[in-house]
């Protein structure tokens, strides 16, 4: 079992910067990838970012302003956010797992001021 805690939302105004992080605990030697997916109300969620043996992709709409990274001695993974827009508020979720097991963290909200 592993659990996800995510931090670091909040309200930024239009070109800021946020880092969010996701803090697991638990069985964490099984994960194999580690993604990032935001959710609007009324919307799919939307995968933002992926790591996943070292390869990372992004959603081309935040590709050269979003960056995901890990910390394995913290075993945090962390998303930074820059250039922010508008359209990037939503509610944030980690997400890790590996071909058995799916786990999700609670989500954050991080809203973006015009």
């Amino acid at each position: 079992q592993v659990r996800l805690v995510e931090s670091g939302g909040g309200l930024v105004q239009a070109g800021g910067s946020l880092r969010l992080s996701c803090a697991a605990s638990g069985s964490i030697f099984s994960i194999t990838y580690m993604r990032w997916y935001r959710q609007v109300p009324g919307k799919q969620r939307q995968l933002v970012a992926s790591v996943t043996s070292g390869s990372t992709i992004y959603a081309d709409s935040v590709k050269g302003r979003f960056t995901i990274t890990r910390d394995n001695a913290k075993n945090t993974l962390y998303l930074q956010m820059n250039s922010l827009k508008p359209e990037d508020t939503a509610v944030y979720y980690c997400n890790e797992g590996s071909n058995s097991h799916d786990y999700w963290g609670q989500g954050t909200q991080v809203t973006v001021s015009s």
